[in-house]
């Protein structure tokens, strides 16, 4: 990469920032403006779908735009990124998402401390989020080998289905759900339920490099190493 740590750092923590602004954002102004769950969702999933699209296309060329630690998990196992840098990209991304809770609700005039009471556990739930986790790794690893210019638009409309595909609504991210859990709005989870989630969303990451480390080889490659 072009950028020192520092810089890929800052981008890191202001593109993960924004994100879950944006997520908390969207369901505090969704929950004002209707009583309708199926609404309030949709309010809630079109602008992360899009902000992902404007964050990767802008933070991109700077820090790789992972704002994940599932995402950073994954190419530091790719040995994209060294065990200082992984652990680095990890802090400040969850450093951000906090950040952006903070943001949101200093923006809707509503306590900037808080903790959740929303109840998000149980066995539908994790295989949920594993989906969930699997499918934006797929999505990144799949669309970087074949269609790099295509990756934010990938991520963005991935990310939009998702909500609606699983039962969990995709968090997908261990930073994003940390960030939610301090706020008691209706993006928010219960702090006890983070663990099993982040658990999940890490072995759906795991899950999806694995394969994808299989399913992209081409024939003439996997040949020539058989050769080998």
């Amino acid at each position: 990469m072009g950028f020192d740590l520092q810089r890929r750092l800052a981008a890191e923590a202001l593109g993960t920032g924004i994100l879950v602004a944006t997520v908390v954002g969207s369901g505090i102004m969704a929950d004002r403006l209707t009583g309708d769950a199926a609404l309030a969702l949709l309010a809630n999933t079109l602008p992360t779908g899009a902000i992902l699209v404007v964050l990767i296309t802008c933070l991109g060329p700077v820090s790789g735009a992972h704002f994940n630690p599932a995402v950073t998990l994954v190419f530091a196992l790719r040995r994209a990124l060294c065990p200082r840098e992984a652990g680095a990209y990890m802090l400040a991304q969850v450093l951000g998402g906090l950040l952006g809770t903070l943001v949101a609700h200093a923006m809707f005039e509503l306590p900037l401390l808080q903790v959740s009471a929303t109840v998000r556990t149980g066995p539908a739930q994790w295989l949920a989020e594993g989906v969930a986790t699997f499918g934006l790794l797929l999505t990144i690893l799949a669309g970087l080998r074949f269609r790099g210019e295509a990756v934010p638009w990938l991520v963005g409309l991935y990310i939009t289905a998702a909500y609606w595909f699983t039962a969990s609504t995709s968090f997908a991210n261990p930073a994003v759900a940390v960030a939610r859990s301090i706020t008691d709005t209706f993006a928010g989870i219960r702090p006890a339920d983070l663990p099993a989630f982040i658990l999940a969303e890490c072995l759906g990451a795991a899950l999806a490099f694995a394969l994808l480390r299989w399913l992209l080889v081409e024939r003439e490659t996997a040949g020539a190493a058989r050769a080998a």
